[in-house]
């Protein structure tokens, strides 16, 4: 997967008028409730706040940001796919999106929700995750830290925002790949993964660019490696996966923006011309930058290919992965 350049952002609509989508009058005429399926702090969050408070700009409305965290982000997903179809109720989701239902199945579950009650509206980033451990452990580079575990199976730890959620499928992706046995330790969403790895609670995570960036830069953190197929242009020493000889280890962490599936095409039309206008404003590019994280705006057709061709990687990697008690 490749950043692609800002498209279309400068031909979007003033910010100072509501757009209007044919037959549904004036949208939107109230607030509109940006959802994310995971406590404050984590990579969905990260990216959502710059995101609503630059839709509020543009739509002179209210766009509130509603954490409903639970079950590795299902309780939050499936919340949005029941929601009314009106276009007054958003989802920022990560990756995990398309893992969800695919290791329910895994288990003989019903998911929650399928995709295809979903309808893409516009991806905003899509970064690697990076391997990070405490500024105090031993291991300067990824070599050490696979040598380590290697020698101490199961007793090195890491966390996660839950089983088969956005930060554990990269790091079961590394321990399948290198042939090294770590002890997962679930927690409700990334905010609580990174301060249990902060807390000393656990030795390494698969974070999110943007969370972990401030705590690198300032040194309680060190980045080993990212899942990426390049480096991050941020941390440009911080080596990939792929180059220290584990191409199998790829992973992406993206945000996107949904919405119910049979919310209207023009509602649809509507809501992806204001993410293009938000996806132009100055201060949110300034604060995705500043989170660590990279600005890849696309929408309409780019969006829904990419779904699908992540959604179809996601689920063969679930399926290498197995079974996760």
């Amino acid at each position: 997967m490749r950043r692609r350049a800002l498209l279309g952002a400068a031909g979007a609509l003033p910010f100072a008028e509501p757009l209007r989508a044919q037959g549904t009058g004036e949208f939107p005429a109230r607030a509109v409730s940006m959802v994310v399926a995971f406590p404050p702090g984590g990579q969905a969050d990260v990216v959502a706040r710059p995101v609503a408070a630059a839709l509020e700009r543009h739509w002179r409305q209210p766009v509130p940001v509603v954490n409903r965290a639970g079950a590795s982000g299902e309780i939050g997903n499936a919340s949005v796919a029941r929601a009314a179809p009106d276009g007054y109720t958003l989802l920022m989701a990560l990756s995990s999106l398309a893992v969800l239902p695919e290791a329910a199945r895994l288990f003989g579950r019903a998911p929650a929700y399928e995709l295809d009650q979903f309808a893409p509206i516009a991806l905003f980033t899509a970064d690697p995750t990076v391997l990070v451990v405490p500024a105090s452990a031993p291991w300067r580079t990824v070599e050490e830290f696979i040598a380590a575990a290697r020698a101490r199976p199961g007793s090195m730890s890491y966390s996660s925002s839950g089983n088969y959620s956005a930060l554990h499928v990269p790091m079961a992706m590394l321990t399948t790949a290198a042939g090294i046995d770590l002890l997962h330790v679930p927690f409700q969403g990334g905010a609580p993964a990174l301060t249990a790895l902060l807390g000393g609670q656990v030795q390494a995570l698969s974070s999110g660019p943007g969370p972990a960036a401030p705590h690198i830069r300032e040194g309680r953190l060190r980045a080993l490696a990212c899942w990426g197929a390049r480096r991050l242009p941020e941390f440009p020493e911080v080596p990939t996966l792929v180059e220290r000889g584990f191409p199998e280890a790829e992973y992406y962490i993206w945000t996107g923006v949904f919405a119910p599936a049979a919310t209207p095409p023009p509602v649809r039309e509507a809501l992806r011309a204001a993410m293009a206008a938000a996806a132009a404003d100055p201060e949110l590019r300034r604060a995705v930058s500043a989170s660590g994280n990279t600005l890849d705006h696309r929408d309409g057709e780019a969006f829904a290919a990419f779904f699908r061709d992540d959604g179809a990687r996601l689920a063969r990697a679930v399926q290498r992965i197995g079974k996760v008690e």
